[in-house]
């Protein structure tokens, strides 16, 4: 399992896991408070579509390359 905030050698993602834009184009704030109450759409690492699923206790998101990820 990965954390959606850093990448698995520890720097900061790529991608915005939520539009699936570049994190260097400019501020996510929009993003970052939808993801406050939505799973993540978008790999961080490699900008692939997850498959999300969303369950009353929490939701899960996969990435083919980078694995699951939990909230």
């Amino acid at each position: 399992m990965t954390d959606a905030v850093t990448r698995p050698d520890g720097a900061a993602p790529v991608w915005c896991d939520r539009c699936g834009e570049a994190t260097v184009d400019g501020p996510h704030e929009t993003c970052a408070r939808a993801r406050t109450l939505e799973p993540p759409r978008y790999c961080g690492h490699c900008r692939r579509r997850m498959k999300v699923q969303v369950l009353p206790v929490g939701w899960s998101a996969v990435c083919v390359a980078h694995g699951e990820i939990q909230g």
